[in-house]
This record gives C-alpha cells, structure tokens and sequence, in this order.
C-alpha cells in the first residue's frame, strides 16, 4: 500500500515538474522575444541619433545602415518567438495525445 501511494507521489511531482519545466521554456522564449526588442530598439536608436546629431557623411552612412538592423533584429526575433510557440504547441498536442 505504501509503495503504491510512493508512486503516485512520485508520478505527480513528475507531473509538476515538468509543468514548471514547460512554463520555464515559455518563460526563456519571451525573454528572448524581449532581447531582440530590446537589441531592434537600441539599433533604431542609435542610427537615428546618428543621422540627426552628427553632421558626419561617414556617422550618417553608419546610422543609415542602423536603421535595417533594427527592421531584421525584429523580424527575426518575432520569427523565433513565433516559431517555437508552435512547436510546444505541438509538443502539448502530443502529450495530450498519448494520455490515457
């Protein structure tokens, strides 16, 4: 009897650990979607101050190609994020699945 409850004890800190796990996964792909924002935003910044402040052709040639860097940084992070939302998505959907 008591092995059997040891078990379903065990079953459901396995169950609660990977709930924590998933939420963990969730919780780093946002932190990653937030460090390509910030990244985009530092870039859009930077060329902007570039172009304006500085009369430089050479400083303003550099905050021209800035201002790309922010658009791509952004793109791709919105990609990632999009991407791997997806795939624990289907994740869920195989574990959902396989539970009797």
């Amino acid at each position: 009897m008591n092995e059997k409850n040891n078990q379903e004890t065990t079953k459901g800190q396995l169950i609660l650990r990977d709930r924590l796990a998933e939420n963990r996964t969730v919780l780093a792909n946002e932190r990653t979607l937030l460090s390509y924002v910030r990244t985009s935003l530092a870039f859009l910044a930077a060329g902007l101050s570039f172009i304006r402040f500085f009369d430089s052709v050479v400083i303003a040639a550099i905050g021209w190609v800035f201002l790309p860097l922010s658009a791509f940084s952004i793109i791709r992070g919105l990609l990632s994020y999009r991407k791997m939302n997806v795939l624990m998505a289907e994740e869920e959907n195989k574990e959902v699945r396989k539970a009797p």
